[in-house]
């Protein structure tokens, strides 16, 4: 293991359609793992209950956010479910600087803009660890969405449609993790962190 190697800290970038867990699986990362720095996403949609601004999302005004993009503050954004998305140069920077491994929860237009950007950029490039976290089936998901009793059925039925394209993506990641349990899909993807490490060689599409 080379020096610039070991001394360059991980950019782990977990992405995958709405409702499969990405949430609950970055949380429980942190807890295992209490070094890694999350990055928040910036976020014009409104806060479910219980979401903090701050430590959920920062949740933006449409103006605020649209002025953000037109000064160039994101290192990516796209449009989500009819809401805006976006993770700041600055936060990423401010984590990577600090040498905190950095924890990314993004959507996949997201997680594929970032991937597109690290090609340019050598330092994020040896950094960056794409995971792709995949329902066993889109019934499963359906599933997954109708527990949270946040929306409505059409809704949900866009959320799976999307999903249907998004999951063409995952071949495109590093790491396809595909979504059981809780506790199992937290020791999947501490396994494929801890293996990131030694090496952070070019990572091949694997079903986990």
């Amino acid at each position: 293991m080379t020096d610039a190697v070991s001394s360059t800290p991980l950019v782990v970038v977990i992405s995958g359609p709405s409702g499969v867990g990405k949430t609950t699986l970055c949380d429980n990362i942190r807890a295992a793992l209490p070094s890694v720095s999350r990055v928040l996403t910036c976020t014009t949609r409104k806060p479910r209950d219980g979401e903090l601004d701050g430590v959920d999302y920062y949740f933006l005004g449409e103006d605020e956010f649209l002025g953000r993009v037109e000064n160039g503050e994101f290192l990516e954004h796209a449009v989500v479910h009819e809401n805006h998305y976006g993770v700041l140069k600055s936060e990423l920077r401010a984590k990577l600087a600090e040498g905190s491994d950095v924890l990314l929860n993004i959507d996949v237009q997201g997680a594929v803009t970032i991937r597109d950007a690290a090609a340019g950029d050598p330092i994020l490039n040896e950094a960056l660890l794409t995971v792709f976290l995949c329902p066993a089936s889109l019934g499963e998901l359906e599933q997954r969405l109708r527990g949270r009793s946040t929306d409505s059925d059409e809704i949900i039925a866009n959320r799976l449609a999307i999903a249907r394209d998004e999951m063409d993506q995952a071949e495109k990641f590093n790491h396809k993790l595909t979504s059981q349990t809780r506790e199992a899909d937290l020791g999947q993807m501490l396994g494929i962190i801890e293996r990131a490490r030694p090496s952070k060689r070019e990572a091949v599409s694997t079903d986990e």
